[in-house]
């Protein structure tokens, strides 16, 4: 991504242009943004590279060809990439390139809600502790803060989304029970979050329309809800029978799919609908699951 004139279009840098930054980049793409990012997967680049957007692999220890070249003509900044044991690999790598991009007008760092870890069920909002419960949360706080520290050392315009889980066209309940892999666990009063890509696509949209520099929101919908309800509801939509429920002890998840449970906290989104005016296309995993169901009606828009 080279230097443009002031009348050149805007122009967005993903470090790791995944399924959500991916929606992101299509959307501003049909609208004459340059776009250019990273991946780990060789495939992938070609791929987005084949859509015009300009790719290079990034992976931790492969630092970016060129950087300053690559980064300098970016007006727009967005980072999906997660943190590692060693810390957010694209600060470590490239830091001080970014420290010095003073041309930047937004950035926005992908984080998760897995940083307020457990509140037994109850609200949190963006002024809540962070207490994260396991190491992935812990280094999401870290993350989080090394990137907030760019905007107060730097004067850098970041901004950090904590996202729900998050769901979209390919990647939903109701794939998980076409593909036979239905499973309800359950867990009495268990609840979990969650988000479409449209309105993650929406809130970051409406971010870099109007920047806050340090602000941080949770890009959540209105319905926390259990995980065998959502499975439950994504049957009853495809017309077959939902799987019996089985008590989370007797339930044979790996360490990973257990650590989820973990956490049970039902998370607010007022920020993101107060001060970014955003309005939820799908407010309910109902909502959302039933759209998925025509995907014209789900594609993201502006």
């Amino acid at each position: 991504m080279s230097d443009g004139d002031a009348g050149a279009p805007p122009a967005l840098f993903c470090f790791g242009l995944g399924y959500t930054a991916g929606f992101l980049a299509r959307a501003l793409a049909a609208e004459g943004w340059r776009i250019a990012g990273t991946s780990r997967d060789p495939a992938s680049c070609a791929r987005l590279g084949a859509e015009g957007f300009d790719m290079q692999l990034f992976a931790p220890g492969r630092p970016l060809a060129a950087p300053g070249a690559t980064l300098r003509g970016a007006t727009h900044l967005l980072t999906s990439v997660p943190p590692g044991a060693a810390g957010d690999p694209v600060l470590a790598v490239h830091g001080a390139d970014i420290a010095a991009l003073t041309q930047l007008k937004w950035v926005g760092y992908l984080s998760t809600t897995g940083v307020y870890g457990d509140h037994g069920g109850a609200w949190v909002d963006e002024s809540s502790a962070l207490t994260p419960s396991g190491e992935r949360g812990r280094r999401r706080v870290a993350a989080e803060a090394h990137w907030l520290d760019l905007h107060r050392s730097h004067g850098l315009p970041v901004h950090v989304f904590r996202l729900a889980g998050i769901y979209g066209p390919g990647r939903s309940a109701l794939e998980t029970v076409r593909e036979g892999r239905p499973r309800r666990i359950d867990k009495p009063g268990q609840v979990f979050s969650r988000i479409h890509v449209a309105d993650i696509v929406a809130t970051l949209r409406a971010s870099m329309a109007q920047p806050d520099p340090g602000a941080a929101y949770n890009v959540c919908d209105d319905d926390p809800a259990p995980p065998e309800a959502v499975i439950a509801y994504a049957c009853a939509l495809l017309g077959v029978a939902p799987p019996p429920l089985v008590p989370f002890d007797a339930a044979e998840l790996t360490p990973m799919a257990r650590s989820f449970y973990d956490d049970n906290k039902r998370v607010l989104n007022r920020r993101l609908k107060e001060e970014l005016g955003v309005r939820l296309r799908y407010p309910s995993y109902k909502d959302g699951l039933k759209a998925l169901l025509d995907p014209a009606a789900s594609r993201p828009s502006g």
